[in-house]
């Protein structure tokens, strides 16, 4: 999330530059190399009178050079009659280092003679202090050299529109996070975005409109950058690196490292298209940016700024003339990928309509008698060609494309009227469990769903149990509260799935209206060999019992497994001892088997199919 950063605020208000009262000047980091304490002492009082609080000093010629490198100060005063080194030494050495030769160097003398003076101008002084150190004159020097410095820093690194570095200063924030990559960890990854929105407004509008739009651009990406740094453990590595930049006048760059996958890479894409697609007021007018991201990533697609840059904007040029994707990887495996998930998210909108979807349903059981009382719904997709989908390959695209909720309100719908279709037709009334995806529930539009469906389908409100999972619920445990109860209120159960997998706080649980504790299949599997599984499976079975609830294990698949649950007391089990999910009218043939008698072991494996 970080993800939240731009929530609670004003309109526009992410668009805005930051102000501040305070001169950033007095922010930059000064040094001082002079023999005598008692001089330094006094400028840096002076300066720190003045609002500088960033001083460093060095009494000891011979370790200023160190000092120097180190440190990499905005400004330097040098005394120039020293023993050990004189000032006129080490400006030569500060002037011929790479590192150091652009730093401004005020020199400070007792000497008043003009050879001094033109010898320290050649080799490179920046200007002159005269000792004693009159404290005005001081600061006049400082604060004057420090802005003329950072005027020359911005126009040689920064783009004067926006603010942000440049090229120059881009690449080599890229190279330094892929020389530590080995230390970070994860991929480094570099986003050429592409807002044909900036060049077509100096075009149709005016210049300044056009600088607007690039300067919302910028703060929504730097805000973008600063929240994905701060909000993980990379937020210790250097934060000098520059990670966004303004490349060109429609064309922007942004630089991340640590990204575990391809697939953390892509919904990081997918963040960055959000953030910068929402409109953008300019006056009486509004502009909804359509970006374009070529991505490349280290190591695969190069170790260094210039070939990491080149393969991501030659990427972006190519998505926007393909006008697919909104963002293009340089790998061709990734592309290929990523086109392939395009592709089926496209088949996935209309799937539902042309009735590509199926319920299919797991039979739960009564531990004790081992008849049917129950059914999981679960959802499969019957793609035209690549044959039954199960939901690991489809439901999370779902997630990401939006399309979550209405494939859950078609869920729902259709397992009430089976259920009560099944009622009709005298296979009882047990009860149907429906899984509900985050976004369904909160959205706070579940309660009328459910109110509808229940009308329509004439299923009885005591049939339906609801499905949550912890981790859904513990989101924010005070209005999930405030939800469930509004659904007990029409009548239906409500379970909360994978227990022992999330953050359930007990001093919720025991507040939450839940029916039903479903057992991970994680602790299951092992029993009844794992000592530890079966403690567990045994606490979560008591805690249900205590807050009079039901317990179901879920993934049983052995006769040990379920022995052991019923020495321990569990309630109801499904998995594939007795039956796999299974399309509509097979469970209603194994239903109408279980009315009235409880099957015997020898039927338990005789109901799974092909």
């Amino acid at each position: 999330m970080k993800e939240d950063i731009w929530a609670n605020t004003r309109p526009g208000e992410l668009d805005e530059e930051p102000s501040s009262d305070r001169s950033p000047l007095l922010d930059a980091k000064v040094m001082m190399v002079d023999d005598e304490p008692m001089m330094t002492d006094l400028i840096q009082a002076y300066l720190e009178d003045a609002g500088y609080a960033n001083f460093i000093v060095a009494n000891n010629p011979l370790e200023a050079l160190a000092l120097l490198r180190s440190e990499a100060p905005d400004l330097l005063l040098l005394d120039l009659m020293m023993p050990l080194m004189s000032g006129f030494e080490l400006l030569d050495r500060i002037r011929a280092d790479r590192k150091l030769r652009y730093t401004p160097v005020i020199v400070l003398t007792a000497a008043t003679d003009a050879n001094s003076k033109l010898r320290a101008l050649q080799l490179g002084a920046t200007d002159f202090l005269s000792k004693p150190v009159d404290e005005s004159e001081l600061v006049l020097r400082v604060r004057n050299t420090l802005a003329f410095h950072e005027y020359h820093n911005r126009m040689s690194n920064f783009d004067a529109v926006t603010r942000l570095p440049n090229q120059r200063l881009f690449d080599r924030g890229i190279d330094e996070m892929v020389a530590r990559r080995d230390l970070v960890g994860g991929m480094v990854a570099l986003f050429s975005i592409d807002v044909p929105e900036c060049q077509l407004l100096r075009q149709s509008m005016d210049q300044a409109s056009a600088d607007r739009l690039s300067k919302a651009i910028a703060r929504r990406l730097e805000r973008f950058a600063s929240a994905a740094h701060s909000g993980s453990a990379l937020a210790t590595s250097n934060e000098r690196a520059p990670r966004v930049a303004r490349l060109g006048s429609a064309q922007f760059g942004l630089v991340l490292e640590g990204l575990a996958d391809a697939e953390a890479v892509e919904g990081t894409a997918h963040r960055v298209l959000a953030v910068l697609s929402e409109p953008v007021a300019l006056g009486l007018h509004e502009v909804a940016p359509k970006p374009w991201i070529g991505i490349s990533v280290a190591p695969a697609d190069g170790d260094n700024a210039e070939v990491l840059r080149k393969g991501a904007d030659l990427a972006a040029t190519h998505g926007r003339e393909q006008g697919t994707l909104q963002f293009q990887f340089a790998s061709p495996e990734l592309n290929a990928r990523s086109y392939e998930k395009l592709t089926l998210g496209l088949q996935l909108r209309g799937a539902a309509q042309r009735g590509e979807l199926r319920l299919h349903y797991q039979p739960k059981l009564d531990v004790a008698s081992n008849r049917i009382v129950g059914a999981e719904a679960l959802v499969r997709w019957q793609h035209p060609d690549r044959g039954l989908v199960p939901p690991a390959q489809f439901i999370a695209l779902a997630e990401e494309i939006g399309l979550i909720g209405a494939i859950g309100d078609w869920v729902l719908d259709r397992a009430c009227h089976d259920a009560a279709e099944w009622a009709r037709n005298g296979l009882g009334e047990i009860k149907i469990a429906v899984n509900v995806a985050k976004p369904q529930f909160l959205t706070g539009d579940l309660y009328g769903a459910l109110r509808q469906v229940l009308l329509h389908s004439g299923l009885s409100a005591r049939q339906l149990v609801i499905e949550l999972t912890e981790s859904m619920l513990m989101n924010d445990a005070s209005a999930s509260l405030a939800l469930m109860h509004e659904l007990k209120a029409l009548g239906v159960a409500l379970s909360i799935d994978d227990f022992g997998t999330g953050y359930s706080s007990l001093s919720y649980l025991k507040r939450f209206p839940v029916d039903e504790l479903k057992i991970d299949r994680s602790f299951v599997m092992d029993l009844p060999g794992g000592k530890t599984d079966t403690a567990i499976v045994r606490t979560v079975i008591d805690l249900g019992h205590s807050l009079d609830m039901a317990v179901t294990a879920e993934g049983v698949e052995t006769i040990e497994q379920l022995d052991c649950l019923k020495q321990l007391g569990c309630d109801i089990y499904q998995g594939f001892l007795f039956s796999r999910p299974v399309p509509m009218a097979e469970f209603a043939g194994l239903l109408s088997r279980s009315i009235g008698l409880g099957l015997p072991r020898s039927l338990l494996h005789s109901n799974q199919p092909p």
